[in-house]
Formats: C-alpha cells, structure tokens, sequence
C-alpha cells in the first residue's frame, strides 16, 4: 500500500509515538494537576515536557504561551470567537479551509464584518489587493500557511509585517505546514498560531494546540475545571490554564511529544526538502501525462507537500476509486473541506484528487504513482473517445 493522504492524518506514526501512548497507559495514567500522588505528577509531566518540547519546535521563548486543544479546528475557534466581538473586520483569503471559514460565517452573523481577499487560480495571494483590504478598524487577518488543496504557502512574514503595520493582529493556521516547514513564531512576527497534532508533527488525532503572543488575550471558549487556583469559582487568567479546562488527552499529548522529539532529531529543514522534492518530482512526471491538469504553483519551492490534479473525462472520485482498489494508493478526493478554495481554482463542485506526501513517502512511490496515473489517463482516453 502507497499513503498520499498525509494532509488528513499522517501514517505511519514513528514507533516511538505508539512507544509513548503505551508508558502514558502503563506508568503514568493519572490526571494531570488533579492530585498529588506520584501518578498525577508522571501525568503533569508528560504535559509540561510536551509543551516544552513543542515551544522549542516552534521557537516560541515561553512554553506557557502553547495553549493544548484538541486539534487545529479547536485552536481557531478559540482564537477566533476569543478575540472578535461585533463592529469588528477581520480579513482572510479565498484559498482558506473551513475550519476557517465556517467560524467567521458565523461570527459574520453576529456582526463580525468580513472581507474575503480572492486569490489567484494557482492559490497565491495578491499582496496589493491584501494589503489594500486591511483597513484602520480591521481587528484582525487570518490566512493558511499552506493550502490543503493547492499547497500554496502564504508569504506569512510579509503578511505579518502589513499586519502589524496598522496594528492589526496576525492569526496563522499551520495546519499544513506544522512539522514540515520550518516556523519560527519570533522571527516570522506572528500572533496567533494554530496547529494540528496529528498530520506533520506526527503525533495521535485529538492533539493540537494555539501559540498565543505574550499581550494578546483572549475570551476563553469554554471554562471549567483546571486543576488550578480551584478555591475561585471564576476562571483563571493565566496561560495556558485560562484554555486549557477540563482533563487534556495526555496519552494523546504524550504521542504528540514523542512525534516532535522525532522530527527535532531528522530537523524540520530535512522534512521540507524531502516532501519539496516529491512534490517536484510528481509535477515535472505528471505534466507529460496526456490529460491530467494540476492545480497550484509549478514551483515546488512554493508548496508545502500536497498537489491536487484532475484526470480528464474522469471524475476525482472514480480516480481515487481506481487508485485505491487497482494499484494500492491511498488518496483524498473530492472539496477538502475547502469549498473556497475550490472556488479559487475553479474546481467546484466537482472537487479534485489529492495526493499529500510525508516524511516516510519515496520516490519510487511517486514512479509508482505516476506509472498509474499514465495508465488511467489511456484508459479516460479510449472512454472518451468511444463516446
């Protein structure tokens, strides 16, 4: 079996992950900050060395500023209905994932005014017509690092810099691009970061997290129990306490951890050129396919790891059928959860097919992958043409 749907969750996890889950159930399955007995303190250190571990990945100078949630999803709900309030703007891309969109539909319900920057058909941002958007009462922009359909990445330092220029705050889904681009939060200006757990840092679904700036205070989505300043009934203010209420998924946070000492070790650099060279790879052999169109840039230094192609005469969800049962390849078809950014490529409703590489895909996997797409591109042909 080939993998090419590392862009939903990555597999195989590093043994040391399945390692990690398997001590956090044996040794140290208490509940963190609840107790005092050696248990809850095995458990409260998992969480702590993760969270230590994944502010150095990210090289974020406070590790209480890595707020723990379930996924990437959470993060920016909490980011998002946590900072904007009615009157405010907030501007975003046409290339954005729902876990973006939806929340600021709803929020635009509420009084939230939004402003929808379109992006080219290859995904990438005009940054006139961006910085153009950005007004003196626009709260706050929101942009992907990396598409999960076109793989475009945003020029996010740039981003940040017209941000800040009118002080505006600068919040970034990495949900892409975490574990597989390099990201300095201090070096890149950013606010607010939202990541996942489970797709490049390699960790357990469930697992995510939010980078929030020191001065940047939020709302919290949901308060409750801590384990923290328990003698109050109002919610603590300090990080990550104040986001992080009611008992964290440590087994999951353990696996999280194990997954980024993995990739510390490789080096993010190593996982980028690795996936940016796959992803040229395919590009230059799929280009010489007769009938297969792809979508985003043609310069795989401007990709995180994810391509989107369409075979012609064929819908994406008979490729991937076909991918799947005839030739052992693992794929995502379909919108991605991205209608917008389908929109944006002119790819809607219908969709596209999705190959999303990682570190532990080949090259002779991509030969293998090319050498079908040559065969269903005869096989579409000879379709077509007998009707």
């Amino acid at each position: 079996m080939i993998y090419f749907d590392n862009a939903a969750t990555s597999w195989p996890k590093p043994p040391a992950v399945c390692a990690a889950l398997s001590d956090y159930f044996g040794d140290a399955g208490g509940n963190p900050g609840r107790a005092g007995h050696r248990m809850s303190v095995a458990a409260a250190r998992i969480v702590e060395n993760a969270r230590e571990a994944v502010a150095e990945l990210f090289h974020a100078n406070d590790s209480s500023r890595i707020v723990f949630t379930q996924n990437a999803t959470h993060a920016l709900n909490l980011a998002l209905y946590g900072l904007l309030r009615p009157g405010d703007h907030v501007v975003t891309t046409s290339i954005e994932h729902n876990s973006v969109m939806r929340p600021l539909r709803h929020l635009e319900t509420l009084g939230v005014e939004l402003t929808v920057v379109a992006c080219g058909v290859d995904g990438m941002v005009d940054l006139d017509r961006l910085h153009h958007a950005l007004r003196s009462d626009t709260r706050l922009l929101v942009t992907t690092h990396g598409s999960n359909v076109a793989g475009t990445l945003m020029p996010v330092a740039a981003l940040a810099s017209f941000a800040h220029e009118q002080r505006i705050l600068y919040l970034v889904d990495a949900s892409q691009t975490a574990g597989a681009i390099p990201i300095d939060v201090q070096h890149l200006d950013l606010d607010l970061m939202a990541f996942t757990g489970h797709k490049g840092l390699l960790g357990p679904t469930g697992t995510g997290g939010l980078y929030i700036r020191e001065g940047v205070a939020l709302s919290p989505l949901i308060r409750g129990g801590t384990g923290s300043d328990s003698a109050h009934e109002t919610q603590p203010e300090f990080l990550p306490d104040a986001y992080e209420s009611g008992t964290l998924n440590v087994a999951g946070i353990a696996g999280l951890a194990a997954g980024v000492n993995f990739l510390s070790e490789i080096g993010i650099d190593a996982v980028k050129t690795h996936e940016q060279k796959l992803v040229a790879q395919f590009l230059a052999g799929a280009s010489e396919i007769p009938g297969i169109t792809l979508y985003g840039p043609r310069d795989g230094a401007l990709r995180c790891g994810v391509v989107s192609f369409n075979v012609n005469g064929v819908t994406p969800s008979e490729v991937g059928l076909i991918l799947d049962e005839s030739f052992g390849i693992c794929a995502r078809t379909g919108l991605h959860c991205a209608p917008a950014a389908h929109r944006t490529l002119g790819t809607f409703p219908m969709g596209t097919v999705r190959f999303s590489f990682g570190w532990f895909n080949s090259p002779a996997e991509i030969d293998v992958a090319l050498a079908a797409l040559r065969q269903i591109g005869v096989w579409a042909r000879s379709e077509l043409a007998t009707h």
